[in-house]
């Protein structure tokens, strides 16, 4: 893949500012802030994203059946687990969107589309910024795992290149392979969990399996519940 990077000071959200864009810009194209305003997870959620982190979103545009194009976001969360590795950090993906080091957060992931037009992926990734004092029992960097503050643009081109293995496979249609890989990095299989939806429990079990679909597979005890990580929430027990 030949990526195309547009470089941005401060940005609302690169996954905004990429949608503006998406339609008239080559595929690979990769929009990277210094700093967002108002970033943002699944759901809506608030994503802190100061100077020092990389925030970026990549304008993909696939020929795929519109039911694999949700599986995107586990090739944004295989290539941030291959590119910790290069750097010595084993990492753990938590079921669909976040990567975690010995439980904290480190990254997460955020796949949007239009059908049949393009899609953005976006990847927000704590290097070197400084973790919010209330957050440092759930989030990490990598410049605090490592104990340095590390060259951005090492970081980043780590990160296309194991973007563009990942996605790769996807576009040849090897998707099996890209959700094994998943469920050797998961964070969550064999584990208790609980899913909530707009705050509010709906099912609690513990985590047996990712199915073909990418969704996750949970048994209650009285029967095995595919959960579809678009509606829902996921905490461990």
């Amino acid at each position: 893949m030949e990526w195309r990077i547009i470089r941005l000071t401060e940005v609302g959200s690169t996954n905004d500012y990429a949608r503006e864009i998406a339609e008239d810009v080559p595929e690979g194209t990769v929009v990277i802030a210094r700093r967002q305003r108002a970033g943002r997870g699944r759901k809506g959620r608030n994503w802190v994203s100061p100077e020092g982190g990389l925030w970026m979103t990549a304008i993909l545009k696939p020929k795929s059946s519109p039911e694999h194009v949700p599986k995107l976001v586990f090739v944004g969360a295989l290539a941030v687990v291959d590119t910790l590795a290069r750097y010595g950090i084993p990492a753990e993906i938590k079921w669909p969107n976040d990567v975690l080091v010995d439980g904290k957060k480190i990254a997460g992931i955020l796949s949007e589309c239009k059908l049949n037009s393009f899609a953005l992926l976006g990847i927000g990734l704590n290097v070197n910024n400084r973790v919010p004092e209330e957050l440092r029992d759930l989030a990490v960097s990598m410049a605090e795992l490592i104990g340095r503050e590390l060259k951005l643009e090492g970081v980043l081109d780590a990160l296309l290149r194991s973007l563009s293995y990942w996605y790769s496979l996807f576009k040849s249609g090897q998707h099996g392979k890209i959700l094994q890989s998943v469920r050797t990095r998961s964070s969550v299989l064999g584990k208790d969990v609980v899913i909530l939806e707009d705050g509010e429990v709906v099912l609690r079990g513990r985590a047996v399996g990712i199915d073909d679909s990418g969704a996750l597979l949970v048994d209650t005890g009285k029967s095995v519940e595919r959960v579809i990580y678009g509606d829902v929430s996921l905490r461990f027990r």
